[in-house]
């Protein structure tokens, strides 16, 4: 017997369910909301506090998750629909920054990913070597009149209040469910807040070149990339219009992506560079699956000089590999090397001077 429908079957779009519930009773909420103000400049705010613990509740009992709206208005699937302020801030800022990417008498703008969460702000007291080789492409990527972007991602480690919150995996229910940009934060009722995606995302759409630097953590990337990685989803076939699903309709978007979904990739036809270091093990597969990862994105590759996997200080002591890299001066190179060919691809890029072979042939298997 098959393990799928036959053609002629009308296909079962009924969301499945059946997890147990999260929500929590008055008591479980109050105490996990009052976690956070354990500190004893808290103590003398205690009746105000209580009071906030209760609109918190409020909020969270009545699910608000989008307490400010307005109507979607003309451009949108349903005008009527109401639809949270924060995302069509979002959605404006990504607008912006697209004009900005397509004028072609702007600046070519780089944006340089530093992905270790090791910094001297916080508990390792030193920078990490990641950091280190994005401010050597700055400085070689500015040498040559580029503008220059650096996302620090060991804020999420640092920063007060910096967050990137973990994706929900609305496109494995349908890709119509994905928003461009995404959706499902923030989300006051369950204080999932200060998310950093709607700011990251005009980073990416501004970018004509990007270049992701990571340590291998555990075979993989680090977690604050896996973070950013997983939430960049509605940038590879995202929904712009939340009011076709009438926001998270589970049923609706899958019936919109039945009648056919174009995938649409809003971050197509950037340069890439990719720099994986590790000290034992692990650095080419990283560096694998993030170049695989950005070409499903439809992103383009620099060059072979663009894509680095090396080992510093391989199999010595962790206390010292600072002073490794400083010794290793190809490595240094080859950082500047790999700057330098994404910076000239994307110049080839504006002149018409580059093309990718194979990228205006229509994609059999879009998904």
């Amino acid at each position: 017997m098959s393990l799928f429908p036959s053609p002629s079957s009308k296909p079962d779009l009924e969301p499945r369910t059946g997890s147990p519930s999260p929500r929590m009773g008055r008591d479980q909420f109050r105490k996990r909301f009052m976690t956070q103000f354990r500190d004893k400049a808290f103590a003398p705010l205690s009746e105000e506090l209580d009071r906030i613990a209760e609109a918190a509740w409020d909020a969270y009992e009545n699910s608000r998750k989008s307490p400010l709206t307005r109507k979607a208005g003309p451009g949108f699937a349903d005008p009527d629909y109401d639809l949270s302020e924060d995302w069509l801030a979002a959605r404006d800022a990504i607008r912006e920054a697209g004009l900005r990417y397509r004028d072609p008498s702007g600046p070519l703008r780089m944006l340089l990913v530093s992905a270790s969460s090791r910094s001297e702000h916080t508990c390792p007291g030193e920078l990490s070597k990641s950091y280190r080789m994005v401010k050597i492409a700055e400085e070689a990527m500015k040498r040559r009149g580029a503008e220059v972007r650096v996302l620090d991602l060991s804020r999420l480690a640092s920063e007060y209040g910096r967050q990137i919150h973990p994706c929900k995996a609305c496109f494995s229910t349908a890709a119509a469910l994905c928003h461009w940009p995404c959706s499902c934060y923030p989300n006051y009722s369950l204080g999932q807040v200060h998310d950093w995606m709607n700011e990251i995302y005009p980073m990416w759409v501004e970018a004509h070149g990007v270049m992701i630097v990571t340590p291998v953590n555990w075979y993989q990337v680090s977690s604050p990339l896996k973070l950013m990685m997983d939430r960049l989803v509605c940038a590879d076939g995202g929904n712009p219009d939340p009011t076709s699903t009438h926001g998270k309709h589970a049923k609706d978007a899958k019936q919109l992506e039945m009648q056919g979904w174009d995938y649409p990739r809003h971050l197509a036809d950037r340069h890439f560079s990719v720099i994986v270091h590790g000290d034992a093990e692990g650095a080419e597969n990283v560096r694998r699956s993030l170049s695989d990862w950005l070409k499903s994105m439809k992103l383009l590759p620099a060059g072979p000089a663009a894509e680095v996997d090396r080992y510093i200080g391989y199999m010595e002591p962790y206390a010292t590999n600072h002073s490794a890299f400083d010794r290793d001066k190809a490595m240094q190179q080859e950082v500047r090397n790999a700057a330098e060919t994404l910076l000239e691809a994307a110049i080839a890029k504006r002149l018409g001077q580059i093309t990718a072979a194979g990228t205006n042939l229509p994609d059999p298997r879009p998904k």
